[in-house]
C-alpha cells in the first residue's frame, strides 16, 4: 500500500495534539491537513476530499458528532473518533452517527496509526479511490451515483453521471467527446454525437437549477472541460 495516495483530516483543537498526529502520521507518507475553522469543517472537508477523519468529539461551535452527521450527508469515508470521553454512552453515540472506530486519549501515537492503517486498508484496498469528487462546493458521491451541492441532493441518470464523472476526473484538462462516447458507450447503448449532446445539455440544466451555472464549459470542435 503507497501511503501517499491517502489523505487524512485532523479534527482536532487542541493544537499541540493535533500537530503531534500530523507530524507522526506525515512520517508514515501521509498527506495530512489539520482543520482550523472550527464553524465550517464540512468546507475543509469538500476542499481537502480526505480518505479518513480522526475527529474530536469535545469542539468549538459544532461537537465532532454534528459533523460527522454532515459528513454522512454526502460522503462514506471513514471517520475515527478520538475522545478523551470514552465511556460506553459517548462510544455508543459516536457508532450511531456513523463513526467507524473510537480511539481514547491519552492514546498512543503507534496504536493510532495501526488503526489508520487498518481503516485505510479495509476501506480502500478493494476500491482503490477516494469515494468523492469535489470541485466549487459539488460533490459527486461515486458509490451513489448523485450530485450533492449546498445541501442538496441532485439525481443523475446513468449517462449524466459518466459525463460528470470523467470531466470531475480531469478537472484540469479538456476531455474530447470521443472520450466521453466511448466511456458512455461501455455502459450504454450505441451513443452517437447527437446523444451526447442531449445529455450533456439536460445534465447543464440540471445543474444550473441548483445555482451551479457554467460548470460545464464548451471547447468548441475538441470537447468540455468542467469549468
Amino acid at each position: 500500500m503507497v501511503n501517499a495516495m491517502y489523505r487524512i483530516l485532523i479534527v482536532e483543537d487542541d493544537e499541540s495534539i493535533a500537530r503531534s498526529v500530523k507530524t507522526h502520521l506525515e512520517s508514515w507518507n501521509y498527506e495530512v491537513c489539520c482543520a482550523e475553522d472550527f464553524s465550517n469543517v464540512a468546507g475543509t472537508f469538500a476542499a481537502f476530499d480526505p480518505q479518513l477523519v480522526l475527529m474530536d468529539v469535545k469542539l468549538p461551535f459544532f461537537n465532532g458528532y454534528h459533523w460527522c452527521s454532515e459528513i454522512r450527508k454526502v460522503s462514506k469515508v471513514p471517520v475515527i473518533f478520538v475522545s478523551s470521553a470514552s465511556d460506553n454512552m459517548n462510544i455508543v453515540m459516536a457508532v450511531s452517527m456513523g463513526g467507524d472506530d473510537f480511539i481514547a486519549k491519552p492514546f498512543d501515537l503507534e496504536v493510532l496509526t495501526a488503526k489508520v492503517q487498518a481503516m485505510l486498508r479495509r476501506t480502500y484496498d478493494f476500491t482503490g479511490q477516494s469515494a468523492v469528487l469535489e470541485h466549487k462546493g459539488a460533490m459527486l458521491n461515486l458509490t451513489e451515483a448523485a450530485l450533492f451541492y449546498e445541501q442538496e441532493k441532485i439525481e443523475l441518470t446513468k449517462n449524466e453521471f459518466k459525463i460528470l464523472q470523467v470531466l470531475m476526473e480531469n478537472k484540469q484538462k479538456v476531455v474530447s467527446r470521443d472520450t466521453l462516447m466511448v466511456k458512455l458507450w461501455e455502459s450504454d447503448s450505441f451513443v452517437d454525437e447527437n446523444t451526447l449532446s442531449v445529455n450533456v445539455n439536460r445534465l447543464r440544466k440540471k445543474l444550473e437549477s441548483v445555482g451551479l451555472c457554467d460548470f460545464i464549459v464548451t471547447r468548441k470542435g475538441i470537447g468540455y472541460q468542467i469549468g
